[in-house]
């Protein structure tokens, strides 16, 4: 049976680094995943909490930002969820290439998608009552890594 870690962090930046350490904590536990994959699941987590903080600040929630994080045969899962206005995924702008100067143009907006390019598998699901990002890092035999 799997093993469940949940935490409320309060909607404010200096609590992302807690959010991390509970990544860490579980993928320890999980000696399938390289340490690139972790510390690609930290950048993620800590772009998916901070996205979900600024939404909360949006509409002055003033509950936490819930996270869970599990594993299971396949590799390791995290669920950051907030209260805030929500958002339409589907449609994001689409961002030049990095290579691509006009990438420079872009100052906001490159959370989503560098949340993609770091793990194996996301999931967003938003409405008006709040956003639920899933995350799953896969072991190599699983995955693209």
């Amino acid at each position: 049976m799997s093993e469940v870690v949940e935490l409320e962090i309060p909607a404010r930046p200096e609590f992302v680094a807690l959010a991390r350490l509970v990544v860490s904590a579980m993928a320890a536990t999980d000696a399938a995943l390289s340490d690139d994959q972790v510390d690609d699941l930290k950048i993620a987590v800590s772009e998916a909490c901070t996205n979900a903080i600024e939404a909360h600040g949006a509409v002055g929630a003033d509950v936490g930002v819930r996270l869970r994080c599990w594993s299971d045969e396949r590799g390791l899962r995290v669920s950051i969820e907030d209260r805030g206005p929500g958002f339409d995924p589907s449609i994001l702008p689409e961002h030049p290439p990095p290579t691509d100067p006009d990438r420079l143009k872009f100052e906001r907006g490159l959370g989503i998608p560098l949340i993609r390019a770091l793990v194996d598998e996301v999931e967003i699901a938003s409405s008006g009552e709040g956003t639920e990002v899933r995350l799953a890092m896969w072991h190599a035999t699983n995955g693209r890594h």
